[in-house]
């Protein structure tokens, strides 16, 4: 059976590493970025880069869109040179970003509407995983969508979880996903920023609880950017100003409390507003009074 093509729209961290994944994989990708250096340079090795969405969209069967949020996901497909305008029936667009589920509802309902598969599905797992094809993808769709895409969907990821026959599930186990990344977080950050301010020195700290109970993978790995002294954004404080905020948006619409969740929004948010937005989402534990941080440490 011959692979589909593919189309990639965005190629930041994740979106990157999943068209070389698919590259490798032996698929035809076409891929666009804003800044169209980046897919000139993915297409020196292979797979063709286009300016526009469009563009991508006419030369692709399976269209991947791994942008920051339902703006540019938008932009993406109903913008100036949109994929949505040169889809074709019967293809299939696939969003990777977090966003409210009721809106990932709706745009199923926009793309069906003009004979076009739409797949939920948020990504999770980082850049190291999006480029080795062993991230996580939160899916939900209807069967038809399912089988035009299958193929793209298993050589992208690790695990592709089915989590239900229409659009939203998909992103609603995302968002609870982030309630949970988000306050790990900010809680790891409270517990080395209260280590710092009583004199313990950072790396034993950091050496002690990840082989003790405290442990989360979120500690694990963004404490050694705090001990690093690099705050070079990976996932920047502004996404979980965002993502958790799209996590208390879901709760209030049913009137659940989400204590924890609200407290770790309000610390990002201070973070952002103090100058760090743009900042490792690590960079969070800048809000911390009194407490002398790791200098970045010299690279040879």
């Amino acid at each position: 059976m011959t692979q589909p093509s593919v189309g990639i729209v965005g190629l930041g961290a994740m979106g990157a590493g999943i068209a070389k994944t698919l590259r490798n994989n032996g698929f035809d990708v076409h891929v666009c970025d804003v800044r169209h250096e980046a897919a000139v340079a993915f297409a020196a090795d292979g797979g063709t880069a286009w300016k526009t969405p469009a563009e991508v969209a006419a030369a692709a069967s399976v269209v991947v869109s791994v942008v920051v949020n339902a703006a540019q996901t938008e932009a993406v497909l109903f913008g100036d040179g949109g994929a949505a305008s040169a889809m074709k029936a019967g293809s299939t667009f696939v969003m990777c970003s977090t966003v409210d589920p009721n809106w990932s509802i709706a745009l199923e309902a926009r793309l069906n509407a003009a004979g076009i598969h739409y797949i939920d599905a948020p990504i999770s797992g980082g850049a190291a995983k999006a480029a080795s094809g062993q991230m996580t993808m939160m899916t939900s769709a209807k069967p038809e969508a399912y089988a035009a895409a299958d193929a793209v969907l298993n050589a992208m990821a690790g695990k592709v979880y089915r989590l239900g026959d229409q659009a939203g599930a998909g992103s609603k186990v995302k968002i609870i996903n982030q309630l949970l990344a988000g306050v790990h977080i900010a809680v790891a950050a409270e517990a080395m920023a209260l280590g710092l301010r009583e004199g313990v020195a950072a790396d034993a700290l950091y050496e002690v609880i990840t082989n003790s109970a405290g442990n989360s993978w979120m500690f694990e790995n963004r404490m050694a950017h705090v001990l690093a002294g690099d705050y070079t954004p990976l996932s920047a404080v502004d996404i979980f100003v965002k993502d958790l905020g799209l996590v208390l948006d879901t709760a209030r619409a049913s009137k659940f409390p989400l204590p924890l969740a609200a407290t770790a929004h309000q610390m990002f948010m201070q973070a952002s507003t103090a100058g760090f937005a743009r900042e490792d989402d690590s960079a969070v534990i800048k809000i911390f009074p009194g407490i002398t941080l790791p200098e970045a440490q010299k690279k040879d």
